[in-house]
């Protein structure tokens, strides 16, 4: 899938990824991904352990997705926004432990997800005392 994505093609994906999550359903949530997907996030070194932040091929994400959902046993996403992009997409949810994330995902020709890049922040961050 090398052409920019349209809104309602994005939005779709978008929506039936936040709803695989929330059903907790591991099969459901993997099958968006390729064969050959590099995940990379901050949790992965936490969830895996080591230093590595990149998780790579399907198998080890399936042991990173499993480990993240014991982890995390109310998991609740939130869709807040899609962005298109000429390889992929962008989704923007409400993550746990009050975070705001963003997957940058890039599809591979066959529409699946290849190469993923996540980046969180706290949603609602505490006011700084000035003095």
């Amino acid at each position: 899938m090398s052409t920019l994505f349209s809104p309602k093609y994005a939005a779709a994906f978008a929506t039936e990824w936040i709803e695989s999550w929330n059903s907790r359903e591991l099969e459901r949530i993997l099958k968006h991904y390729a064969r050959e997907v590099e995940f990379t996030s901050p949790f992965v070194s936490q969830l895996l352990g080591g230093e590595e932040n990149t998780v790579r091929g399907i198998a080890m994400l399936r042991v990173y997705f499993h480990r993240a959902l014991n982890a995390y046993p109310d998991l609740q996403f939130k869709l807040r926004r899609v962005y298109t992009g000429s390889h992929g997409l962008v989704i923007e949810y409400h993550s746990v432990a009050d975070r705001l994330a963003a997957e940058a995902m890039e599809f591979n020709d066959s529409g699946l997800v290849k190469r993923v890049n996540a980046h969180y922040t706290v949603a609602r961050p505490k006011p700084t005392r000035r003095r």
